[in-house]
């Protein structure tokens, strides 16, 4: 039996109680700290360690296994999250895994938890420079969807055009935290960082003409900033500055 938290609480109290001896009990913990399926290692624990379950990056992953490590993480993650699934991918998910949902923009699949509400009422703000930054973004804004974070979007304001972004000030400066992606050479995050009171985190994206070099342009320009508060992730990894913007934000989600 995979260990989830509410079951490790159950134990505890059955243990605290007498109805199960310290032997019994470190027997039935003996799974954690992962369960190993040959081919991959599961941390069926890292809910406990870092409040936040294992994600799995499906890119590159043979459907096989993805089908294996989705059944056993079905079973102790909640959410379950899957990170660059392709719509193939997904259709075979699906058909074993019918309470799977898509979302194609952002190469997510996801099992939420039932009837979750967001976890405060701090909003993350994501802010695109275009549209073509869109696809990065989505995948920040459903990653925190499935934790249960409030999130908006705010799109297509870059430095082309500083009025756009200005006409949403007060947004801006209301947010708890705000994730900006952006590409080609990457000044939004430095613009938005000076002018929010809450952390930012820079998202550089691949898109840009051939001296943007897939993104690295924007990168370095993030890391360059001179505005501080703000930090940056890898580039196209909406993924990750999902999951940062959550660790800021606090709280447990619970099973």
């Amino acid at each position: 039996m995979l260990l989830t938290p509410a079951r490790i609480q159950r134990l505890l109290r059955a243990v605290r109680h007498q109805r199960v001896s310290v032997r019994e009990a470190y027997q039935r913990l003996q799974r954690l700290p992962f369960d190993d399926l040959g081919f991959a290692k599961l941390d069926t624990h890292r809910a406990l360690r870092r409040r936040l379950p294992e994600v799995v990056f499906c890119e590159g992953k043979r459907l096989e296994h993805l089908i294996s490590i989705v059944q056993r993480l079905q079973m102790v993650a909640s959410p379950l999250l899957l990170t660059r699934v392709s719509p193939e991918q997904f259709a075979a998910l699906h058909r074993r895994f019918p309470p799977l949902i898509y979302y194609p923009t952002a190469r997510l699949a996801a099992w939420p938890r039932r009837n979750h509400r967001p976890a405060s009422r701090r909003c993350v703000l994501i802010v695109t420079a275009g549209t073509a930054d869109l696809p990065v973004a989505e995948e920040a804004r459903f990653t925190l969807e499935v934790l249960g974070r409030r999130v908006r979007l705010l799109s297509d304001v870059g430095v082309a055009g500083l009025h756009r972004l200005t006409e949403h000030l007060s947004l801006i400066q209301r947010a708890a935290v705000i994730i900006v992606v952006a590409g080609m050479e990457g000044a939004l995050a430095s613009v938005v960082g000076g002018l929010a009171a809450a952390p930012v985190i820079a998202v550089p994206t691949s898109v840009g003409y051939g001296a943007s070099f897939r993104g690295v342009g924007a990168l370095l320009t993030m890391l360059n900033t001179c505005v501080p508060g703000v930090v940056v992730v890898n580039i196209d990894n909406g993924f990750g500055a999902a999951y940062f913007a959550s660790l800021l934000l606090g709280g447990t989600l619970k099973r």
